[in-house]
């Protein structure tokens, strides 16, 4: 059963009474960082709408390494390009990255129901849509921009998404967000440490200067911030 407010900005923006009568199918869990929420090649078993908390869509590649290709918060539905239509499965993980709380129902079921709802239909595809651009703007950066500035563009992302200014994420984690050797990681959170912005130890990132940090990224945070304010406008 959903509670009584909705920390979804899909669900919430659904009209009612509709919005309450798909809420009241929906279970209400919390789950740990780690908890993969599907896998890569695998029909999803069921979706997630975030209500706090992180999650972030990985690429693995044969020789071991990923990279995150996405990062989703409490903005949408999770997978959502997976409900289109076609084949229902992809080439993308997704794992829990930080504590979430989510309102979940079987993924077969929420595909039934987009075929149903125009009104939830619609939403779904602006969801699908701000994220492809997100997506687009985030590739065009891990190729131009260096580590120091991704890493900055990253944690004040993950700040707008969580509401908190404290990220707990391993070296190697780290290293696979930013697609980068983990000397580069260290290099890079080293940089942003000396200048007093954050603060970074055994795993841990604390923000100290949000718009000191706003300065040491790239452009691409404000771009991607504005796809994530106006995301169903």
């Amino acid at each position: 059963m959903a509670p009584n407010r909705i920390e979804n900005l899909l669900l919430e923006t659904l009209p009612q009474p509709y919005r309450s009568s798909i809420c009241s199918r929906l279970e209400e869990v919390v789950l740990p960082a780690g908890t993969v929420l599907f896998e890569a090649e695998e029909v999803p078993r069921y979706a997630w709408f975030i209500t706090s908390g992180l999650a972030s869509k990985m690429v693995s590649m044969a020789d071991g390494r990923s990279a995150e290709i996405s990062m989703c918060g409490s903005e949408g539905v999770v997978p959502s390009w997976h409900l289109l239509g076609g084949m229902p499965q992809g080439p993308t993980r997704c794992i829990v990255q930080m504590e979430m709380k989510a309102l979940r129902i079987p993924f077969p079921e929420l595909q039934r129901e987009l075929q149903r709802s125009e009104p939830l239909r619609q939403l779904v595809l602006r969801c699908v849509q701000r994220r492809c651009m997100i997506l687009s703007q985030n590739a065009a950066c891990n190729r131009l921009h260096d580590a120091e500035q991704r890493l900055a563009r990253w944690l004040l992302t993950a700040r707008d998404l969580t509401g908190t200014n404290s990220v707990s994420l391993s070296q190697g984690f780290l290293a696979d967000i930013l697609g980068s050797r983990r000397t580069t990681v260290t290099l890079a959170a080293g940089v942003l440490r000396r200048k007093k912005l954050i603060s970074y130890r055994r795993g841990h990132i604390q923000i100290l200067d949000h718009e000191k940090l706003k300065g040491a990224a790239c452009e691409c945070y404000e771009t991607v911030q504005g796809l994530f304010r106006n995301f169903y406008g």
